[in-house]
């Protein structure tokens, strides 16, 4: 079997997130929207995880003045929310570039349908060159080292606004009262009303599921006719 031929390749390198050229990357860098939206959902799933804890935590020490040690629900502990933010940006590298996704909804976890496509074609015996030694297919992509760098700035500018709301405002959801509350401007949070649906638009304005999209990835080149599986 023959390599990828050069229309097909050439999609293949655009969505899978290879750069093509700086400017490109510098173009498809996450928006501070996208890094919100992420670190508060790592952040609310991190302590739902947790919340139902019946662990009661002990703090303070017996001393000669006779106080007591305090009893404290781990629930509602600065314990947990210190545990919680431990790694939370370095949890931002489990994620990858969906790239036949639209807007926020192309970081996910899990391995994309083009990545999967790609190493399908290699399991093939197709020749698919991205640039890169295949060993390194799934190390974190330019765009979600700066997900997580970006996360790590974030985290630190508004440690106390995160910590207000754990210990006060938890009747409201994060994403609102970090995300829209403090650090986006009105105009800056359209992703934040982006959810997965399991379908994607297209460019014709049509919709199709998953499978269909996986199904003509790579048979359908924007610009250039459909081509066979089979003459790849």
């Amino acid at each position: 079997m023959g390599p990828v031929r050069l229309g097909v390749l050439l999609f293949i390198l655009t969505v899978s997130g290879t750069p093509k050229e700086e400017d490109d990357d510098t173009e498809r860098l996450p928006s501070k929207c996208e890094v919100c939206k992420l670190l508060s959902l790592e952040l609310q799933d991190e302590l739902s995880r947790t919340g139902r804890s019946r662990e009661v935590l002990e703090l303070g020490q017996v001393l000669d003045t006779g106080k007591r040690k305090r009893h404290i629900p781990y629930s509602v502990s600065e314990t947990r929310l210190e545990e919680a933010l431990e790694n939370l940006c370095e949890r931002i590298l489990d994620y990858s570039v969906h790239a036949e996704r639209k807007g926020s909804l192309r970081y996910a976890k899990g391995q994309s349908q083009t990545m999967a496509t790609l190493k399908g074609l290699v399991q093939k015996g197709v020749k698919v060159d991205l640039g890169i030694p295949l060993e390194l297919w799934d190390e974190p992509s330019v765009e979600v080292t700066f997900l997580k760098k970006q996360c790590e700035t974030m985290l630190e500018e508004f440690e106390d606004v995160v910590g207000d709301w754990y210990f006060h405002h938890q009747e409201q959801p994060l994403q609102h009262f970090l995300c829209e509350g403090h650090v986006l401007r009105a105009t800056e949070t359209a992703c934040l009303q982006e959810t997965w649906t399991g379908k994607e638009k297209i460019t014709d304005g049509q919709e199709k599921t998953e499978e269909e999209e996986e199904e003509e990835e790579v048979t359908n080149t924007p610009g250039h006719p459909k081509h066979d599986p089979e003459e790849l």
